[in-house]
Parts: structure tokens; C-alpha cells; sequence
């Protein structure tokens, strides 16, 4: 009975043992019970985890896993949102140009941006002060009460057909291609690089500004339905909302926009959303 139990209690142990094939000599020898073999195949197993979890969470090496994005997509996504902010803006412009394009068309008063961008304060102004609207229509009913004395309302200009309005010249120099109503509605007129660029007649800035293409351009509503666009300017010297009257200064000659060779004035005339030949009604 006492073997037995002295069998049984030798059984728990185990050992692991290293020998020469040849000699039979006892290289290494581990020795351990089942208690101790559990505990450490598990805190292998631990350790490992823990040792591929921060291989592949501080390492680039998380960058070979399927799916996981590196460092070129991230700073691809950042550029991507900023692309998209700027195509954002540059969407909004075109609608206000658009916007003000057809306003212009019909013969309606344009947008101002100014107007826009103080929308909101004023909307705020008339909320808060209630006598805000009141002395608003005070000084409104005066200004037309004075208009009304002197009679200089619009209601009592006399609209006078294009062929009888007198235009001033925009730029002295020579008409390098001249007016095509299909291919080439407009004359480009070349001179040297900061020429002064005067108005055609009086009028009001519906639009200054840049782009690729045609570089910094502004362009001027006048009378009877009339719109005269400058571009490929050096310089613009009026800004959106500011009156001009004939052959005042409003840019300077240039060479800016992809869509140009040389310095010139790329020069457009419109009249009721229809472009017109400018040599019919402006001696060059």
C-alpha cells in the first residue's frame, strides 16, 4: 500500500532531458510538475501576444497589414480635403458670378459681396435694435425725396439705343485679332506690359477677381444692358462696387492667365446678354 502511494506521488513530476546521441551524456535537464508546465506555456502565450501587439501597434510594420492605411494615404486624404475646400470656394465664386451675370442680363442691380458678408450683421443690427428699421426709412424717404426735387431718379433718364452712345477707348495700342461672333468674340489689343486700361463709359464694378485662365479681370455694367469685360490685366485698380466714370483708370496691362502669349488686353463688350463687335462702336 505504501508503494503504492509513493508511485502515485512520483508521477506528478516530469522531467525534460537534452542527451548526446552518441555518448549518452546529459546536455540539459528541466524538471517540473503540472502545475508549473501550464503556467508557463500561458505566460508564453502572453508574452508573445504582447510582444506582436506592440511590434505591430509602434512599428511600420503595421503597414504590410491588409487595410491599414500608411503614411502616403494619410497625407493624400489631407491634401484630398483641402482640395475639396478649395473647390468649394471656387464653386461659390462662379455661382455668385453667375448670379450676378444674370442679374446683369436682365438689367437688375448687382450683388455685392460687401453686401453679403454684412448680411448677417445687419440681419443681427435689426433684431436687436427695433429703431434700427426706422431710421433706415427715414433717411431712405429722404433720399428719394431729394432725388424727386432735383429729378435725377433713374425713372427719368432717357435710355438711348447703343448706336447712339459715345464710348471712350479702352487702350491705345494695335488689335492683334480682331472680333469673330463664333471663334473669337472678343478683340485682344496688344501695348506694352502696365498701359494704362480706362473704362468705355461710366458705370459700376459687377466683378473683380482672378483665374487660371484669364487672370486678374474686371468687368463694368453700364447703361442700357451694356457690360464691357477686361482681362489678362498686370494689375487691377477698382474693386467689385465701386463707380467708374468714361476713361477712368481701372487696370494696368499684363500677361497673367494661362490663356495668353504676350502682354495684351483681351477686351469684351456685351449688349443684352449678346457679345458685339467693339470696332462698330469705339474708334481704336
Amino acid at each position: 500500500m505504501s508503494n503504492t502511494n509513493k508511485d502515485k506521488k512520483k508521477t506528478t513530476h516530469f522531467r525534460i532531458s537534452l542527451l548526446d546521441a552518441k555518448t549518452h551524456q546529459q546536455l540539459f535537464s528541466v524538471r517540473f510538475n503540472r502545475t508549473g508546465f501550464f503556467v508557463t506555456i500561458v505566460s508564453t502565450i502572453v508574452v508573445m501576444s504582447a510582444a506582436i501587439f506592440s511590434i505591430i501597434a509602434f512599428t511600420p510594420v503595421r503597414t504590410f497589414i491588409p487595410g491599414y492605411p500608411d503614411a502616403h494615404s494619410k497625407r493624400a486624404a489631407i491634401q484630398n480635403a483641402i482640395k475639396v475646400d478649395s473647390l468649394e470656394n471656387v464653386i461659390y465664386r462662379w455661382e455668385l458670378y453667375s448670379e450676378n451675370l444674370r442679374r446683369v442680363v436682365e438689367g437688375e442691380k448687382p450683388v455685392s459681396i460687401d453686401s453679403i458678408i454684412a448680411i448677417s450683421d445687419r440681419r443681427v443690427r435689426e433684431a436687436k435694435d427695433p429703431e434700427y428699421l426706422k431710421r433706415q426709412d427715414s433717411l431712405m424717404r429722404k433720399e428719394v425725396k431729394e432725388e424727386e426735387m432735383f429729378d435725377i431718379s433713374s425713372r427719368s433718364q432717357r435710355d438711348l439705343p447703343i448706336e447712339g452712345m459715345l464710348f471712350f477707348t479702352p487702350l491705345k495700342g494695335v488689335i492683334s485679332q480682331g472680333y469673330d461672333p463664333v471663334v473669337h468674340p472678343f478683340l485682344d489689343i496688344t501695348a506694352p506690359e502696365g498701359s494704362v486700361v480706362k473704362a468705355i463709359a461710366n458705370g459700376t464694378v459687377i466683378y473683380d477677381g482672378w483665374s487660371e485662365e484669364t487672370g486678374y479681370t474686371i468687368q463694368i455694367q453700364h447703361d442700357a444692358d451694356i457690360v464691357s469685360i477686361y482681362k489678362h490685366n498686370e494689375k487691377l485698380l477698382k474693386k467689385t462696387g465701386d463707380k467708374v466714370s468714361a476713361g477712368a483708370p481701372i487696370a494696368l496691362v499684363g500677361n497673367t492667365g494661362s490663356l495668353t502669349t504676350g502682354e495684351h488686353l483681351h477686351f469684351e463688350l456685351w449688349h443684352k446678354g449678346e457679345s458685339l463687335d467693339p470696332t462698330k462702336y469705339i474708334n481704336f
